[in-house]
């Protein structure tokens, strides 16, 4: 439910020198610093507002918006401001700035924020997180990932190549993570695609040489073409209208969520992710959180959609023990406050730079550099930082940027090429990345 925006604070501002943060929804939506004349980075279709961004939420133009967290330097030498949620785990207000009369910035909310003040935006965002009090996350391992080479062509022969070549290019790589591809559709998790023989015997395959398994999957979504929404209809969040809700679309489907307040879909999932454990994996990247937290009508009718994406986490939490380690991604932010390991803190990266439409919550190095160098104070405070994979094969736009980028955050370190693909620097830069990464 959204609440009218009251007023919050008037600060002065020096208007060429004053830079505001914002911070967004979810992993994938755009945060960081903007000068006031600047023009924030926004979706530029109705799709990329539901899978990217907070939906139902809109910000006027000319109107900074920060989900949760907004910090003004008003660049006249007094402090810096920021406004956060009070309590961000059962409410996470839009906070709205607009320069008025030139010179004075006008702060609104439409929920209850604390007014916190520093000595730099990345600082006083620093000392909220420190206020929360969360323990020190776990140091990352580090990880080979199928995507950013394979994508969903990815196949079982792939895994065990560049199993093996981590072997012969002496690579310092932890966890081997399957992503998407392995299964037959979204929901549809303990069916293998027949791109692939067995999962168990993957994970098998890789920890007899040393490192860990590790898997992908969408827990929240559910293709309609899978045989779970055939089945189980009654499993899946509904709207107003009785319809199924949308949780936007992409592998060329309109995709609905899972209502994990459901018993018999809770116990699926559960079932899903004590099966990948009792198989070997101990490393899981749960992805488009988002729709976990989408409004919708549930079977537990007095749930709300944070509650219901909070307790849904857990579930995977409690299934796969506390010693697993647990990234998200496209999740959203403040309702995962002390929920994982690591945390997706950009968009995704890609093998170019600039963005689709230039909507900087999607692929592309550039949107990817930008989120997740404004959100590096959350790094060792609410759960390490996921960059996004390293890619190094000569195939990749501006690679060297992109390796400097992923460096320099000390965040988790991931290889996502072909391993035999690379040449001599990409060999070089993976080893030292990789090993790096802080142990």
């Amino acid at each position: 439910m959204h609440h009218p925006f009251t007023p919050v604070a008037s600060v002065p501002v020096d208007p060429a020198r004053a830079r505001v943060h914002e911070e967004g929804w979810q992993s994938w939506s755009p945060s960081g610093t903007y000068a006031l004349g600047d023009s924030p980075y926004r979706p530029t279709n109705d799709n990329w507002a539901t899978v990217c961004y907070r939906p139902g939420v809109t910000a006027p133009e000319g109107t900074f918006q920060g989900e949760g967290l907004l910090a003004l330097d008003p660049g006249d030498g007094s402090p810096v401001r920021l406004w956060a949620a009070t309590d961000p785990l059962s409410g996470v207000p839009s906070v709205r700035l607009v320069l008025t009369d030139g010179d004075v910035a006008e702060v609104s909310a439409d929920g209850p924020v604390k007014e916190w003040t520093g000595t730099g935006i990345q600082s006083v965002l620093g000392d909220w997180a420190d206020s929360l009090g969360l323990p020190a996350p776990r140091p990352a391992p580090t990880v080979w990932c199928s995507w950013y080479e394979y994508f969903t062509a990815v196949t079982e022969d792939d895994i065990h190549e560049n199993l093996r070549a981590m072997d012969t290019l002496d690579l310092p790589v932890d966890v081997v993570q399957i992503d998407d591809g392995y299964q037959k559709a979204l929901g549809d998790w303990l069916t293998l695609s027949g791109r692939f023989r067995s999962r168990a015997g993957i994970a098998d395959a890789i920890r007899a040489r040393g490192r860990r398994a590790g898997i992908w999957t969408a827990p929240f979504l559910v293709d309609p073409a899978s045989d779970l929404a055939a089945e189980h209809p009654e499993w899946l969040v509904r709207d107003e209208d009785g319809d199924f809700a949308h949780a936007g679309r992409n592998w060329g489907h309109d995709l609905r969520v899972l209502d994990t307040t459901h018993p018999g879909a809770a116990a699926y999932l559960t079932e899903v992710f004590r099966t990948l454990r009792a198989e070997g994996y101990d490393y899981f990247k749960v992805d488009f959180l988002y729709a976990g937290a989408l409004d919708g009508v549930r079977h537990d009718t007095e749930t709300d959609a944070l509650t219901a994406y909070r307790d849904g986490v857990r579930l995977i939490r409690e299934a796969i023990g506390a010693d697993a380690y647990l990234l998200g991604c496209g999740a959203p932010t403040l309702p995962s406050l002390g929920l994982f390991d690591a945390m997706r803190v950009s968009p995704d990266t890609a093998p170019h730079r600039r963005p689709e439409a230039d909507d900087h919550s999607q692929p592309g190095q550039d949107p990817a550099e930008f989120t997740g160098a404004g959100r590096q104070w959350q790094h060792g405070r609410l759960w390490i930082n996921d960059p996004d994979c390293l890619m190094a094969r000569p195939a990749v736009e501006t690679r060297e940027r992109w390796a400097a980028h992923v460096e320099a955050t000390g965040g988790l370190m991931a290889s996502s090429d072909r391993l035999l693909s690379l040449d001599e620097w990409g060999v070089a830069t993976t080893r030292r990345l990789l090993g790096g990464a802080a142990r």
